[in-house]
């Protein structure tokens, strides 16, 4: 195995509706999980310019549930997150 490559995580295709919170929990905003791994997903969203550098990600509008996540990159309205504590 060659030094430096770092076997990628398994993503799995979703496509399904989820949401984003902000801090607090407020202002639920739809996206589009698009494929998901252990470690992170990528979403897309039709507003991409408020959107801060932390965020949860969420399967229902319920605030309390979903995962701490920060943007890891940006592409269009596409973006990757990944988990954090």
């Amino acid at each position: 195995m060659a030094l430096g490559t770092k076997k990628r995580e398994a993503r799995k295709s979703l496509r399904q509706s989820g949401w984003i919170t902000l801090d607090g929990g407020f202002a639920a905003r739809p996206c589009v999980v698009q494929d998901i791994s252990a470690s992170g997903a990528k979403i897309t969203i039709d507003d991409t310019n408020t959107l801060p550098a932390k965020l949860r990600l969420a399967f229902s509008r319920d605030a309390r549930t979903g995962r701490n996540c920060e943007v890891v990159w940006r592409r269009g309205k596409t973006i990757g997150i990944k988990f954090v504590r």
